[in-house]
């Protein structure tokens, strides 16, 4: 068996991260997984144009994601921070870069790595 290339080896980790937040918070059903793979196949194709981008891959995952659940089922992840009075979503900072975050930008705070939402 052929080892995974670099690029699989990113988008793996992208898809298992992604899914490891969303089971965090209780919403890793049937439908929200199938997100996942969407958004993962349409990074795969991106990152083939550009194989430069593969530390970028998981940061794009999550906003593909998010905006996909904001589209079908609303805002994800909630913000742990600000509390149930004014909720809002977390963003991933930064948007195009290496070593995603989970920030509540309101408050202007990190709340996890993309993979690690408790």
């Amino acid at each position: 068996m052929d080892p995974l290339s670099p690029l699989e080896q990113s988008l793996h980790a992208a898809r298992a991260l992604v899914l490891a937040d969303l089971a965090a918070r209780d919403v890793a059903d049937a439908d929200v997984v199938s997100l996942v793979e969407d958004a993962v196949t349409q990074r795969r194709w991106w990152v083939e144009q550009w194989p430069e981008g593969a530390e970028f891959v998981l940061g794009l995952v999550a906003q593909d994601v998010q905006d996909a659940l904001l589209e079908k089922y609303g805002r994800w992840p909630l913000c742990p921070v600000c509390g149930e009075e004014d909720p809002h979503a977390l963003e991933v900072e930064p948007e195009l870069g290496a070593d995603p975050h989970w920030v509540c930008a309101k408050a202007a705070v990190i709340v996890a790595p993309v993979g690690a939402l408790s």
